[in-house]
């Protein structure tokens, strides 16, 4: 009978369509969420490493003197004992460049600080860098930038006056170093015109090593590149140990949300195929007893049915895998960003293992109610195949219709009842898709919140920044000080001083002026009033233990001062090593401030149009060799990358679990379209019937919302603080209390959103079906 097997598992699927195509939908679109959220789980898993060793990135970047070395002895140096590969030498100058137009707010004509350009072709056995906009610079005048750097975009012109002929270059790439070894790159027949008058371009030359994972390994591998060298003509090194630092602390930071959805992206793909695939083989019950009748044998009935499960589920775990691996390209490019790594994907392996998965899911799904149904006496499951038992929901049915609604609405609230398994399942899918939503939405929220307090450290509507040369600061604040638009202003300086009890220097940034207004975001205590009081972040406090009311010493040379810490403020920069002060609490120290550091921030009078005080103050500032611009804050593009990876997985979640609910739906309305059809002889009207079914899905789903928000909350409270932990910060209370009522309300009828919209398809049919075919309908 094996040729009537393949028939009656062929029919079985051209029959049930509906079923055959939601079910094929649901696998494909559960497997595209098991591939991308597993994808994301592995690239979160050390996601440097995995792009650098892919990138073949240099584990040392050498810069040798050409006045002291030949190119030939530099290519010399890559027999070295433990190199493993070498590419170079290369051309390279450090050039100073001067925006010509940017999108940055820069203005045109301010010079900028030291750019490293490099000539060569972005392949290599070395360091194979990844065009990421435009092309690769292939005449004179083009340059292609490095991803890392800013405020340079696609596009932008710059010129460089230090060199011959102030040359004008135009940006028509954007590249990614995974070892970042340059700032531009250009083809090696450009570097001359780069190349200041009197002066060589130095050779870079970049080294991959057996043993590289520590710095004594790297010590190790420079002197044996060194010992090959002339005396001397090694001038610098970059260790790809420094890059991997900040590199892995991005993806320590985001690795916890991208696991979190990664987990329920993989636990709702498997309840989903469960839901769709149980559903569809209990439906075919009666039709099991009908092919037992013909004499079919418990097993060959198993196999029908499995066969039947696996057509239509094969079938879309093969669009899954398809379609995951497209979606995974634009979302994994958004992890590349964020992880600071050049373009990931997803591993062949995760593709493979899904695949296996999602087939064993179906196939346990489908087993376990078709060998219960083929157990069954042929009589028994003829008898019980069409519609659940009676006693299912009889009571629950009894008891809702006491209630004071319309009878289309308590039938709806009493339907789960019948099916209480398929339900609970149903449920625990729409609860997973509001979590989703709920830790999504709220996440968002709260990285934006920090942006927004990261960006309080520059604040005000002008700036004089980048400053190239030393300026007399008492002049520029005189400048500043004669505009009638000025309302207030100060500037800020760097300087490095010691503190007790620690070892090295720590960076002050000292601010003098009216900077009452220009508090940084508060985690805890207050911005700083006077002398005598400061500001640290998380950083400095977890280094040195100390807490908001502790005393200090900050040292410089024999000189020392006692300050008091008042606040900890949001900042990530030097590991959250910084301390800010007013100026005059350390003028008995007497440091030695960075000329170049200096940034003066400027609030406007209201109603003062802002480029016409630029315009008047550059007016002022022009004798100084400084200018003014706008203070643009720009979002970060880890938060836009997080963003839209947020909004992209909270709709896959959504969707996924919307069409569990829609199979549910298909089912349960399948099973009772006989019970319909006397509901509608008895008088129900069509929109009873949609009332009807929307209710029976309605209220699991508001259930599932109402359980489902609180645990995306706790989800939310769990991972924002480590993300914080990992970035080396604690998070602000107001960004981390993101769900106030006017959100959370929505969030808790979001179930009920998810299994209204799931009900509609299979709620419109049966309102559309006329009577005598529902009652004819087995």
């Amino acid at each position: 009978m094996t040729g009537g097997l393949g028939t009656i598992v062929r029919a079985g699927v051209g029959r049930r369509r509906v079923q055959t195509v939601v079910m094929a939908l649901t696998t494909t679109l559960a497997v595209t969420a098991s591939v991308l959220a597993a994808g994301l789980i592995v690239a979160s898993q050390g996601p440097f490493d995995h792009a650098f060793n892919q990138k073949h990135g240099a584990h040392l970047a050498a810069r040798f003197d050409s006045a002291r070395i030949t190119s030939a002895q530099v290519s010399a140096t890559a027999r070295a004992r433990q190199i493993t590969a070498a590419a170079g030498p290369y051309p390279m100058v450090s050039v100073k460049p001067t925006p010509v137009d940017t999108d940055g707010g820069l203005p045109p004509g301010i010079q900028l600080t030291d750019l490293t350009v490099v000539g060569r072709q972005p392949g290599g056995p070395v360091d194979d860098l990844t065009l990421t906009k435009g092309r690769w610079a292939a005449r004179p005048g083009e340059i292609v930038m490095s991803a890392h750097n800013e405020p340079f975009v696609l596009g932008n012109t710059m010129r460089f006056p230090g060199v011959p002929g102030d040359p004008l270059f135009k940006v028509v790439g954007i590249a990614r170093s995974a070892s970042e070894t340059a700032d531009a790159w250009v083809p090696q027949t450009t570097i001359p015109s780069l190349t200041a008058s009197g002066s060589r371009p130095h050779y870079q030359m970049l080294y991959r090593f057996k043993k590289a994972s520590t710095n004594a390994q790297l010590d190790a591998d420079r002197t044996a590149v060194n010992a090959l060298a002339p005396d001397k003509s090694l001038v610098g090194v970059q260790s790809w140990l420094k890059v991997r630092l900040a590199a892995t602390r991005v993806a320590a930071t985001f690795a916890p949300f991208i696991v979190a959805f990664g987990i329920l992206g993989l636990v709702m793909s498997v309840l989903v195929i469960g839901i769709v695939v149980g559903g569809a083989v209990a439906a075919g019950t009666r039709r099991i007893g009908i092919l037992k009748s013909l004499g079919f044998t418990p097993g060959q009935v198993v196999r029908a049915y499995l066969g039947q499960a696996l057509i239509p589920g094969g079938g879309g775990i093969l669009l899954g895998l398809i379609l995951g691996n497209l979606v995974a390209i634009p979302v994994m490019g958004d992890t590349a960003e964020v992880y600071g790594v050049g373009r990931v994907g997803i591993a062949p392996w995760v593709d493979v293992l899904v695949a296996a998965v999602a087939l064993l899911a179906i196939a346990a799904s489908a087993w376990a109610p078709a060998r219960r149904a083929g157990n069954l006496r042929t009589v028994e499951a003829i008898a019980v195949g069409r519609t659940p038992s009676g006693d299912r929901g009889r009571v629950a049915r009894r008891l809702l219709g006491r209630l004071p609604l319309p009878r289309p609405l308590t039938l709806g609230l009493a339907t789960p009842f019948a099916r209480p398994g398929r339900s609970a399942t149903m449920a625990v899918a729409v609860a997973i898709g509001t979590i989703g939503a709920t830790f999504g939405i709220g996440l968002a929220l709260s990285l934006n919140g920090i942006q927004s307090g990261i960006n309080l450290r520059a604040p005000g509507d002008v700036v004089v920044s980048d400053l190239t040369s030393p300026v007399n600061t008492e002049k520029v604040d005189a400048a500043i000080t004669r505009q009638s638009g000025t309302a207030r202003w100060f500037n800020s300086a760097e300087a490095n001083l010691g503190v007790a009890g620690l070892a090295g220097s720590t960076t002050v940034i000292s601010y003098q002026g009216d900077s009452s207004w220009a508090s940084w975001q508060m985690i805890r205590g207050r911005w700083f009033h006077g002398p005598g009081e400061v500001v640290v972040a998380s950083g400095f406090l977890h280094a040195t233990g100390t807490r908001i009311g502790d005393s200090i010493t900050l040292i410089n040379g024999s000189q020392s001062s006692v300050v008091k810490i008042v606040g900890e403020a949001l900042d990530v920069r030097q590991e959250g090593m910084l301390i800010v002060l007013d100026r005059t609490s350390i003028s008995a120290l007497q440091p030695q401030i960075d000329p170049l550091s200096y940034r003066f921030n400027v609030r406007l009078k209201p109603g003062v149009n802002r480029d016409d005080y630029i315009q008047a103050v550059n007016r002022d500032l022009e004798p100084f060799g400084v200018s003014a611009a706008r203070n643009s804050n720009k979002l970060s593009d880890t938060v836009v990358s997080m963003d839209a990876l947020a909004g992209a997985l909270t709709v896959l979640l959504l969707s996924v679990a919307g069409l569990g609910v829609l199979n549910t739906a298909v089912l349960d309305t399948r099973e009772r379209v006989h019970d319909l059809g006397v509901l509608k002889a008895l008088g129900m009207s069509p929109r009873q019937t949609i009332a009807m079914i929307i209710t029976s899905v309605g209220g699991v789903g508001l259930i599932a919302g109402v359980v489902g928000v609180p645990i995306g909350v706790a989800v939310h409270g769990v991972v924002l603080p480590i993300m914080g932990r990992a970035a080396g910060t604690d998070i602000p209370a107001v960004d981390a209390a993101v769900y106030d009522p006017p959100l959370v309300i929505p969030l808790l009828l979001g179930g009920l959103v998810i299994a209204t919209a799931g009900a509609l398809l299979p709620a419109g049919w049966a309102a559309r079906t006329r009577t005598a075919v529902a009652l004819r309908t087995e």
